[in-house]
């Protein structure tokens, strides 16, 4: 029985050692670097699909075009980047992003939330999310599923969080925004460029 036991621990030990780690990716900017970490093991279609981008050096030379805080957003805190250049004229309405848009993984499946550092892909309907992300600054519990943000309840779609470089992201949301109401009045004035986003 004893080795029986014993036998069991091993290969648990062994599976476990087998398991794969937690991927991680640097992200480069003109501000500084970020390094995410991502859990596919809690939502597995949302991190295919970034990683994929990434993979593809799609996100080499975007940038971060987003933030919001208390002064132009009293509900949540935060920067956003990806593909999409809404500073430009007309904000860019004719954006295609690049592949199918994925399927919505709630913070109720994955057990994520939107604390202080998560990524998490922005999207308009849910299973809309493509190719732009947002990184949460400080608790944003109104983006998690049964939020008060989208009328719809869903929430977003965290996958990850950052675990080097949230003074990089803490200076980027101060930065100076381009006057207006509403998201226009939330895009910076002058984007960061994103240099590169590659796996670590």
């Amino acid at each position: 029985m004893r080795y029986i036991i014993c036998a069991l621990m091993l290969a648990l030990a062994a599976c476990a050692k087998s398991a794969p780690d937690a991927p991680q990716v640097v992200m480069k900017t003109s501000e500084g670097s970020i390094t995410l970490e991502l859990y596919p093991e809690k939502a597995p279609a949302t991190v295919e699909n970034f990683l994929r981008y990434v993979d593809e050096g799609a996100y080499n030379g975007s940038y971060i075009y987003r933030t919001t805080r208390a002064d132009n957003d009293p509900m949540i805190t935060i920067i956003q980047g990806g593909l999409w250049a809404p500073w430009r004229d007309g904000r860019d309405e004719d954006y295609e992003p690049q592949h199918p848009t994925v399927i919505h993984e709630t913070t109720k499946l994955s057990g994520l939330s939107h604390t202080d550092g998560v990524i998490s892909m922005a999207r308009m309907e849910p299973g809309t999310a493509s190719s732009e992300f947002f990184i949460s600054i400080g608790d944003n519990t109104a983006l998690d599923f049964g939020g008060a943000r989208n009328p719809d309840g869903q929430g977003f779609a965290a996958f990850g969080r950052v675990v080097d470089g949230m003074d990089v992201v803490r200076a980027i949301n101060t930065e100076p925004v381009a006057e207006g109401e509403g998201f226009a009045g939330q895009i910076l004035a002058a984007p960061v460029e994103i240099i590169s986003v590659s796996r670590k």
